[in-house]
């Protein structure tokens, strides 16, 4: 089988998200009862991947102290990219070494149902350099939408719901896009501004299941509630026992 390979974007000091982050880094945070570092990276190997690196950097010591003391999968190589000042969801990736296939790189704070072997599947028979795993998220407009031309009402919708694709913050790059980013803090629409402007195919993954973004209060509290509801999500997603005691 083909070495898949990972990246966890792990060095943000997630403000949003204290008081917890007081104390521990962002991906130590548990829903419920472990770090969601620990279930995306049990997830990721069970999806065959085999080699993660983790660019770390706010509290680092203690995403490397606590993953060495857990036991993860034999084949499973971490390796750890030391930030020494924050360079963003892009530009962590100019300083990780051997990024020579298509590789997959996650923010540190996501937790997903998706397929991320089929992710890859799906990129490798794509011709674009980035693909972006994308989620339906519907917007209630509490108001009354108004659609004008040259000053006059041509619609009025009541508290309508829109529909958008939003970025999971779970990509896959081909190695080639690399050299458009430039060293320091860099971040990824950035990337894909370039990538268009270059005329680079990007494209878009839209899987089923459950995504949450757990940079905020309320979207851990949602997390929790949800898996506390329904553990097996997330061993249906390949994380076994994962809300269970070791």
């Amino acid at each position: 089988m083909t070495t898949r390979h990972a990246v966890i974007l792990a060095g943000g000091k997630g403000t949003r998200l204290r008081p917890y982050t007081a104390v521990l880094p962002k991906p130590l945070v548990p829903v419920p009862d472990r770090p969601i570092l620990e279930l995306v990276i049990r997830q990721l190997a069970r999806n065959g991947f085999t080699r993660i690196d983790l660019s770390v950097g706010h509290l680092g010591g203690l995403i490397k102290a606590y993953l060495d003391h857990v036991d993860l999968p034999d084949d499973l190589e971490l390796r750890y990219w030391w930030e020494d000042e924050p360079l963003g969801t892009a530009g962590a990736l100019t300083r990780i070494e051997d990024l020579d296939e298509p590789f997959l790189a996650m923010n540190g704070d996501v937790l997903t149902t998706l397929d991320f072997a089929q992710l890859m599947r799906f990129h490798n028979g794509h011709e674009a350099g980035l693909t972006i795993a994308t989620h339906r998220q519907s917007v209630n407009i509490d108001l009354g939408v108004i659609e004008s031309e040259d000053g006059f009402v041509m619609e009025y919708v009541e508290k309508p719901t829109m529909r958008f694709d939003v970025s999971m913050g779970v990509y896959v790059y081909d190695p080639d896009v690399l050299p458009l980013i430039p060293a320091g803090r860099f971040d990824f629409p950035d990337v894909v501004k370039l990538m268009l402007e270059a005329d680079r195919k990007v494209a878009i993954y839209t899987g089923p299941g459950l995504w949450f973004d757990i940079g905020t209060l309320g979207e851990h509290e949602r997390a929790v509630a949800e898996i506390e509801a329904h553990p097996e999500l997330l061993e249906d997603a390949g994380v076994a026992g994962s809300t269970r005691g070791r």
